[in-house]
């Protein structure tokens, strides 16, 4: 399309937008309400993804080495370990560490009863590799190889946690994947009326058009430009309440879970909106285009 065919087409668009006010309206409206049920359900997801994320980061698995195991041994163990692609972080844990822990959780009220130990460590064996997974969903698979190691006489992990998180994780793209679906549903079928009533009103033009010549393209381009400038409209005023919305509901959880802020961290608004505000105006301009083009599929025979 020449530039001057362009400006022309987005000329009857914006036309057709202001000749169907009412219509345009509740289409923008509407298309406001979807946009901003996605973004606050998106910033819901994400927040939740990255929360669970924390959590797994948390999630250990501890493993005990053989009696009599060499230091070198010891060292080649947690080479092997950690290069593998799954491993975040593996730290050695000596048995005067794990003594030092014991003692600091369980005796902290009264350190006298640990005294008795200042010569015999109770917890010799127990030296240990403190291993944490970037995807805990592996944590089965990377047990059994850990237990198939030379030198590797216990493996300790929470098979329970890792299910829940992984099942938790799973639930929640399928729950976002329908919503978003059913959103989008709504907000093309919005535009579509809206369209359809333009090219109603429009009928009569659009007869006369054909006959001088107008190309097929010249006639559908300015509906295509009214659907995805009703869609892209629709998300400017989303995006600003999902802001202002997004930061009062967060400083209000933190404010309320404050004693447990090291696992329930929230995304930065910036975070959020460096990923949001071109996903809406895209998903707006999609609605609309998309909408448009089904309507005059369906209604406008050029």
């Amino acid at each position: 399309m020449r530039i001057h065919s362009f400006f022309d087409a987005l000329g009857q668009g914006l036309k057709n937008i202001r000749r169907n006010k009412m219509f345009s309206f509740a289409s923008i409206c509407t298309i406001a309400a979807c946009i901003f049920l996605l973004g606050m359900f998106y910033a819901i997801v994400v927040n939740v993804q990255h929360i669970v994320q924390n959590v797994e980061e948390q999630v250990g698995i501890t493993t005990f080495f053989d009696e009599g195991i060499t230091d070198e041994e010891i060292e080649n163990l947690k080479a092997a370990i950690e290069a593998n692609d799954i491993v975040e972080s593996v730290t050695y844990i000596s048995a005067e560490e794990a003594w030092e822990n014991y003692k600091a959780e369980y005796f902290a009220s009264a350190p006298e009863l640990a005294e008795g130990y200042a010569d015999d460590n109770p917890l010799a064996d127990s030296a240990s590799f403190e291993i944490y997974l970037n995807d805990i969903s592996y944590q089965e698979e990377f047990v059994e190889y850990l237990e198939g190691l030379d030198g590797i006489r216990q493996v300790n992990a929470s098979a329970t946690s890792a299910e829940f998180l992984t099942e938790f994780g799973q639930i929640v793209g399928y729950v976002s994947a329908a919503i978003i679906a059913i959103l989008l549903g709504v907000g093309i079928f919005l535009i579509s009326n809206t369209v359809m009533i333009g090219i109603s009103v429009r009928r009569d033009e659009i007869h006369i058009m054909k006959l001088v010549g107008a190309t097929d393209s010249y006639v559908r381009a300015p509906f295509l430009i009214e659907g995805v400038v009703i869609g892209m409209l629709g998300a400017l005023p989303a995006l600003l309440i999902v802001y202002v919305l997004y930061g009062r509901v967060t400083n209000y959880i933190l404010a309320q879970f404050e004693g447990v802020t090291t696992l329930l961290t929230m995304l930065p608004v910036s975070q959020i909106f460096k990923v949001l505000i071109p996903m809406a105006l895209l998903i707006g301009a999609g609605i609309g285009y998309v909408g448009s083009r089904i309507t005059l599929h369906k209604h406008l025979q050029v």
